[in-house]
């Protein structure tokens, strides 16, 4: 995959590959931000369940779950 040299990449956030917005096969808006992925594959597993491929920051002292 060629990207152009000013052009911002994404990282897909299922599987990590990085993207583009003109080599991104998919794309999705969830709570206002727009995602890219490589292929329908990825997006589908992003939609069914958004929270489990996105990162949250985790507070000071706090405990995950």
């Amino acid at each position: 995959m060629k990207h152009r040299h000013n052009e911002r990449t994404f990282k897909d956030p299922v599987c990590g590959m990085e993207v583009s917005r003109m080599t991104a096969a998919e794309e999705c808006v969830y709570q206002g931000k727009t995602y890219y992925f490589c292929a329908g594959t990825c997006r589908e597993a992003f939609a069914a369940d958004p929270e489990k491929y996105l990162r949250h920051h985790r507070q000071h002292g706090m405990k995950q779950k």
